[in-house]
């Protein structure tokens, strides 16, 4: 991870305004959120408790498929438009949607009292195998473990995944680690991370019956 990456990240919160949906008595976790720097414009709404139901325009068309199989098989609800220098680097963009992602899953979190916390996933996708595993724990950190001699999806740059990913759980506070137990294909390695991403969510971010406060001997999240 570059330093200029860990700067943008650390430096989430400018130029970000934000609501959060009222849920009340629906339950509805979501968040709509809209970002605006000099190199980026982004707008989104996301819904934790959806039906895998998507819009998404970021210029990027490979993210674009990355991000809706992230929200198909987290059964997450994602609307997102985003607009970004793509003629400088597809960086600012990538990195940018991750700061607003997290931002947003955060927010649509609220206090977080009864989700399962943990969630993990092992995900074969043709010759590539990916485990993640994520802790929903407001104290955010990345262990990426992806190393591909083909760096490159079309005009993609897959270590552009580390610093979504890295932005994503900065801002949504996530303890989140990735690791690529083997494969060659950048595109089945790629997949099978966002789609392992989504399936570990899904399952962290669960409300568990039995689970009546904070899943924490700390007293906060």
């Amino acid at each position: 991870m570059s330093e200029q990456a860990k700067r943008a990240a650390s430096e989430a919160s400018e130029g970000t305004s934000s609501k959060r949906a009222a849920s009340g008595v629906s339950g509805v976790r979501s968040a709509t959120l809209e970002r605006k720097t000099r190199e980026t414009e982004i707008r989104l709404d996301f819904t934790i408790d959806g039906a895998g139901e998507y819009s998404v325009e970021t210029g990027v068309p490979f993210f674009d498929h990355m991000l809706e199989s992230f929200a198909k098989h987290g059964l997450f609800d994602l609307r997102l438009s985003a607009k970004g220098d793509l003629t400088v680097d597809l960086h600012h963009t990538v990195e940018d949607v991750g700061i607003a992602l997290g931002q947003a899953l955060r927010q649509a979190l609220g206090d977080a009292r009864g989700i399962r916390r943990y969630g993990s996933q092992v995900l074969p996708m043709a010759e590539s195998k990916v485990e993640v595993a994520v802790d929903v724990s407001n104290r955010a950190y990345l262990l990426y473990r992806v190393n591909l001699t083909n760096d490159r999806v079309g005009n993609f740059d897959v270590s552009l995944v580390e610093d979504f990913l890295y932005a994503l759980a900065q801002n949504a506070g996530l303890d989140l680690h990735v690791t690529l137990a083997y494969g060659t294909s950048p595109h089945h390695a790629v997949e099978a991370i966002f789609k392992g991403l989504a399936r570990a969510l899904r399952q962290a971010l669960e409300i568990d019956p039995r689970q009546t406060g904070l899943p924490t001997v700390k007293g906060a999240l």
